[in-house]
């Protein structure tokens, strides 16, 4: 027994090893390491190593939990700031526009594929949620326009609990005799509960996490990611939006005064990708190669209906109200990416025994692997051809926060980045509020007291010290100057 446990460790190990490396392999070739993963899981199946895995309930289980905690990690890095000018069209196209895509693409099914209404549904609730984790992590690599970038985002994170939410309705023995009116009741009472539910605990992490005094650094992580994951397990507990709860939570608390920011995010960030590619190897070996070719055909007809049918419509009916240009619209449309959620969702109705629900897992499966392959790569091109992409857009700018309580202040440390407009921008141009100074610039590892007339260069880290009033300001400041110069306005809001 000794022996197994240590082989098994040494195959997971090796395992997490090899991933990581096609990170960087990804990075460079443009293969989405998504595929790679799912190849890791298919050589170790039933065609590869022969190992045979088919339970359909632990893989959902597990991939639920893995999509909550990529959720987690997703709205935890979330800028409110960034966000809520595209709260409203996101939210609509998350609901409103999921439901018109769900619509046309189950239509489409039923005309073309003479399929039951119950699967068509299925297949297109399952293909209508964009995936948080590709969109998280594909298009936080591109410099896309700030407004266009937080739509996707908060679409990827908001669009997972309706689409859950009706993909469990259709796969339940109640589905075709329960009132129209009643299931609309529950579907609003599982979303504004999920809502409520991570809306306290964001409460409760904005008020207890920046005041508490742990003994040791590391352990602030763990209570900020357990903290959010508890608003998962309690709206599961209340029969709410699990996946909802977990988000909001996430933004919430992402939010406040996290101590320790960095340290924070930097381990939410690799739990979620932990998370992701035991979910991909899993749905990997859970796959059947043999199937997964009879399903070729009817994949590329559901993904065209959902790619140039329903997700135009739904972009379209969503966003047209708020003035979002049609260049926009078109990228919206195409950037739709799918990749473990529709596959996780495709499980809950094979693990309930629904009739016909394994095809529609086969579909589904082929139909991630085809738009990986066609979408991903591509939208660097499509974007720049659109005008939604600029060159040398500021990046993100990552301050670090370390409270030093007996004083009731915290120490900001900035790195001005390659396009950040805080290069060449003199101490005095930067108009910190007041109770802020920048007191030590830290240039080719030499550090320097600034004075007024001192200008700052790519690649230098900057400290600066802000009383606890003047913190949220300060930082604002920065990131005003960072994006848009010296003249941004003091509240300054990034370029559209």
């Amino acid at each position: 027994m000794p022996q197994d446990v240590d082989l098994a460790l040494v195959l997971a190990c090796g395992l997490l090893l090899f991933a990581v490396l096609s990170v960087r392999v990804s990075s460079r070739t443009g293969v989405p390491s998504l595929l790679i993963y799912l190849l890791i899981g298919l050589l170790i199946g039933e065609s590869g190593l022969g190992i045979q895995f088919e339970d359909y309930q632990l893989t959902k289980e597990l991939g639920l939990i893995a999509l909550a905690i990529i959720l987690a990690e997703g709205g935890l890095t979330t800028r409110w700031s960034q966000v809520r000018q595209a709260a409203v069209p996101a939210a609509l196209l998350s609901t409103v526009g999921l439901a018109l895509n769900v619509a046309v693409v189950a239509g489409v099914c039923m005309l073309v594929l003479d399929t039951s209404g119950r699967t068509a549904l299925l297949l297109a609730a399952a293909v209508s949620s964009t995936d948080a984790a590709a969109v998280f992590s594909v298009l936080r690599r591109l410099p896309l326009r700030t407004r266009l970038r937080s739509i996707l985002e908060a679409e990827s994170g908001l669009n997972d609990a309706p689409a859950i939410v009706l993909i469990t309705l259709a796969s339940s023995d109640e589905w075709g005799h329960t009132p129209l009116w009643e299931t609309l009741g529950l579907v609003g009472y599982e979303l504004l509960a999920g809502l409520a539910i991570g809306l306290a605990i964001g409460w409760v992490g904005r008020a207890s996490l920046g005041r508490l005094a742990l003994p040791s650094a590391g352990l602030y992580p763990l209570a900020t990611v357990a903290l959010v994951m508890l608003a998962y397990g309690l709206a599961g507990v209340a029969h709410a939006s699990g996946f909802l709860a977990v988000y909001v939570a996430g933004v919430v608390v992402g939010n406040t005064r996290l101590p320790h920011r960095r340290a924070v995010l930097g381990f939410a960030t690799s739990l979620s990708l932990l998370a992701e590619l035991g979910l991909f190897v899993l749905l990997g070996v859970l796959a059947s190669p043999p199937r997964l070719l009879d399903a070729v055909p009817e994949a590329v007809l559901v993904g065209a209906a959902a790619l140039f049918l329903g997700r135009p419509v739904a972009v379209a009916a969503s966003t047209s109200w708020f003035g979002v240009p049609w260049r926009h619209q078109a990228f919206l449309a195409w950037s739709g990416l799918r990749g473990a959620v529709p596959i996780v969702f495709a499980t809950v109705p094979v693990a309930a025994g629904v009739d016909g629900a394994t095809e529609v897992l086969d579909v589904v499966f082929v139909l991630v692997v085809l738009y990986t392959l066609l979408q991903a790569p591509t939208l660097p091109s499509v974007g720049r051809r659109l005008g939604v992409i600029e060159d040398l857009e500021a990046r993100d700018l990552e301050v670090e926060a370390a409270p030093l309580e007996t004083v009731r202040a915290d120490l900001l440390q900035v790195r001005v980045r390659p396009g950040s407009q805080l290069h060449g921008v003199y101490v005095d141009e930067l108009r910190l509020p007041e109770g802020a100074v920048l007191s030590l610039v830290v240039r080719d590892g030499v550090g320097a007291v600034p004075s007024g007339d001192f200008r700052l260069q790519r690649g230098d880290q900057l400290l600066v010290v802000a009383t606890a009033d003047s913190r949220v300001l300060a930082e604002e400041r920065l990131r005003a100057v960072s994006a848009d110069g010296k003249l941004a306005r003091w509240y300054g809001v990034p370029r559209q």
